[in-house]
């Protein structure tokens, strides 16, 4: 895992070069007045997900969740928050739904566990992003068995049993934000592909990937996080939000 990902303070004025992507996290444990005010973004369908949810943590967390991705595509785009609307794939990966032939193109992504939150942003790319905190009681090798190729299985078992944890989830992020980039879903196998997933090696693809897919890995509040983009490789931008600090 990176654990040398520099987060920088988000600038006033946010551009989105075709050469960069860029990749943002925040908490979504909010004060309830910045919940209500990221909440009046949000158009009618998204207040009806969020009042599905049982618990009132998780609503406020669906809201906080995208009512920030409003706030940060607004920003980009100089569009008021509001006034944006989303589009899903087949298999229900979120992208803007574009109202005039002058509309930016900017694609995204978003993953959250534990309270916390990223996204990632591209101009003409497709984004998959992925963040899974490391669970000590998990049973890596059980489920790595079930659902990783061969290749990975043996990674995991060359690995010291200390090392097994960290690497089943730099492993997972990994595949996991491949998926989410082709936006194909449970179409794809897991065990179709392999990844490089033990720690300190460099993140890559090992078979089963086109070359024009790559790999980034970094972490975000200690935890194993990936991003996988198209097209030619490009910086990496890591921002947080002001609500984060």
């Amino acid at each position: 895992m990176d654990n040398q990902t520099t987060w920088l303070t988000a600038p006033s004025d946010v551009i989105l070069p075709e050469d960069e992507i860029h990749v943002w996290r925040a908490n979504l444990d909010q004060e309830s007045w910045i919940t209500k005010n990221l909440e009046a973004n949000l158009s009618e369908d998204e207040r009806a997900r969020a009042s599905k949810f049982h618990f009132e943590r998780d609503r406020n967390r669906f809201i906080v969740a995208r009512g920030l991705l409003r706030r940060i595509l607004a920003a980009y785009l100089k569009q008021e928050p509001a006034m944006l609307h989303f589009c899903y794939g087949p298999k229900g990966k979120p992208s803007l739904q574009k109202t005039g032939t002058r509309f930016p193109e900017v694609n995204f992504n978003l993953a959250h566990a534990n309270g916390q939150v990223v996204y990632a942003f591209a101009s003409r790319r497709q984004l998959g992003i992925d963040l899974e905190p490391i669970r000590d009681d998990f049973p890596t090798i059980e489920i790595a068995k079930r659902f990783f190729s061969s290749q990975e299985i043996d990674q995991l078992l060359e690995l010291p049993c200390d090392e097994r944890q960290e690497a089943f989830f730099l492993g997972w992020t990994r595949k996991e934000a491949y998926i989410k980039a082709r936006g194909e879903g449970l179409h794809i196998e897991l065990d179709s592909f392999a990844v490089a997933l033990a720690p300190g090696w460099e993140a890559r693809f090992l078979h089963g990937v086109e070359a024009e897919w790559h790999l980034v890995s970094f972490s975000s509040e200690g935890s194993p996080a990936a991003l996988v983009h198209d097209g030619t490789k490009c910086s990496v931008r890591f921002f947080m939000t002001p609500s984060s600090d």
